[in-house]
């Protein structure tokens, strides 16, 4: 049985401190600051990838504390067949995916408010020359056009750096499932990334045409990492 801590060396394993099982037990056991703890150790990596899967910061910090809530009311229900990590993931992922499917339903038209679409500090402005910025944008937009569920592997496997093992686990898939999630998701940005690769050939002057472009290289641009919603860890 796994003891609950993260396979990829999440905080708290091999550390002097309590184990994210042990805090999570000693929550269950009404240790009021337990859970607290729990959050602070995995909530970066959690907002990156509801962030990520969803699009939208408002969205997103509404997912991480639907699914914190969730984790919170039925930790006792965690039976430890996968890390406490991976549980925690997996109700983060499952509450991007239910917030997606309730927007595809309800589509909503934004207003130009100037908001901020990504995730850096407040205050931090790019220092990225505009093409470099117009080729993330359509890169942000080429992931959003995903289905969700391609989507949801691609930021797990390819922008958050998870062992595809560890991404079949959070989604509760078999691995050959979130590798064809990702090649079919791959096929589908690569598509909307040569069609900027086209419109650039086009407009960029004469001798420059064949300038590297800053295009992501799949799994291997990955960056450093980071349910059933209801909390269960269902197998």
């Amino acid at each position: 049985m796994n003891t609950g801590d993260g396979p990829s060396g999440a905080p708290g394993t091999g550390s002097a401190g309590p184990s994210d099982a042990d805090l999570l037990r000693a929550h269950v056991d009404g240790d009021r600051d337990a859970f607290g703890e729990l959050v602070r150790r995995h909530r970066d990596r959690l907002w990156a990838v509801a962030l990520r899967t969803i699009g939208d910061r408002e969205e997103a910090a509404d997912a991480v504390q639907d699914a914190l809530l969730s984790a919170h009311r039925n930790a006792a229900r965690f039976r430890g067949d996968s890390a406490v990590t991976t549980w925690l993931h997996r109700i983060v992922v499952n509450a991007s995916l239910d917030r997606i499917r309730r927007r595809q339903a309800h589509p909503t038209v934004p207003l130009p408010d100037g908001s901020r679409s990504d995730d850096r500090p407040s205050g931090v402005e790019p220092a990225a020359p505009a093409t470099d910025h117009e080729t993330a944008l359509v890169v942000r937009q080429a992931l959003a056009d995903l289905p969700a569920d391609q989507r949801a592997a691609i930021v797990l496997v390819d922008i958050q750096g998870y062992p595809v093992a560890e991404a079949a686990e959070i989604l509760e898939v078999a691995v050959g499932t979130i590798k064809s999630r990702c090649a079919r998701g791959r096929a589908r940005m690569a598509l909307a990334l040569g069609e900027l690769r086209g419109r650039d050939r086009g407009h960029a002057p004469a001798g420059n045409q064949d300038a590297p472009e800053a295009v992501p290289s799949g799994p291997g641009a990955a960056q450093p990492r980071p349910g059933r919603h209801d909390g269960r860890d269902q197998r």
